[in-house]
């Protein structure tokens, strides 16, 4: 379970929230510049809260007052919207980088999985965006993380293409069974993907939408 409640002062406003994650998706929905991608920052690491908390099981991320738990222990996933993909590596070594070595297990399966076997030998330029999309998760994955961070990794896709990635988020949280939690400002694609729905608005949750049974009541 991932437990967030931070507290960042901004150049507009001040971003103040307070939200759990279960093993589930969610969404984090709302305008550019909402504060959105400043949360997902400060639970990976990249950005460091004012004040407040952050805690997956029991690993304390951040304590207002103490030492933050750097990048490279919080055990995380993360998508960029623009893959962050490096252009002088082939997909495999793409995939590969960050694992440590003897961890490879299970990343075949995962390569077949999601259908991009016949990739890996070439680089990011030679492949689609749907295709790059798919090579961004399963290196997302492919450290086998306890959370996977999403910030509208969808938003330059075409719309088949985008449905196509949709269902297999869909499919490959069934199967890994931890939480993720997405940036999205599209609200077809929250209600499509979330579990629940946290509206995202001048740094404040200004809205709250469960879509399906709490995983504590089923």
């Amino acid at each position: 379970m991932l437990t967030v409640s931070i507290q960042k002062e901004l150049p507009d406003f001040l971003l103040d929230v307070c939200f759990t994650i279960q093993e589930e998706i969610i969404v984090l929905f709302g305008p550019s510049g909402s504060g959105k991608t400043t949360i997902l920052n400060s639970i990976a690491g990249l950005v460091t809260p004012d004040a407040g908390t952050i805690r997956l099981g029991d690993n304390m991320f951040y304590e207002q007052g103490k030492k933050p738990l750097p990048v490279q222990k919080r055990n995380i996933g993360y998508v960029f919207q623009d893959y962050a993909l490096f252009p002088h590596m082939t997909v495999a070594q793409n995939i590969r980088y960050g694992i440590k070595e003897g961890k490879e297990v299970g990343l075949d399966e995962l390569v077949a999985t999601v259908g991009i076997g016949h990739l890996l030998d070439k680089y990011p330029h030679q492949i689609s965006g749907g295709q790059k999309q798919r090579v961004a998760l399963v290196r997302a994955l492919a450290t086998k993380p306890d959370l996977l961070l999403l910030d509208e990794p969808l938003s330059a896709l075409d719309a088949d293409t985008r449905k196509e990635c949709q269902d297999e988020l869909l499919r490959l949280q069934a199967a890994w069974k931890i939480p993720f939690l997405m940036v999205t400002h599209d609200r077809e694609e929250a209600e499509r993907l979330a579990d629940v729905i946290l509206t995202i608005e001048n740094g404040k949750l200004a809205g709250e939408k469960r879509l399906v049974p709490d995983l504590a009541t089923r």
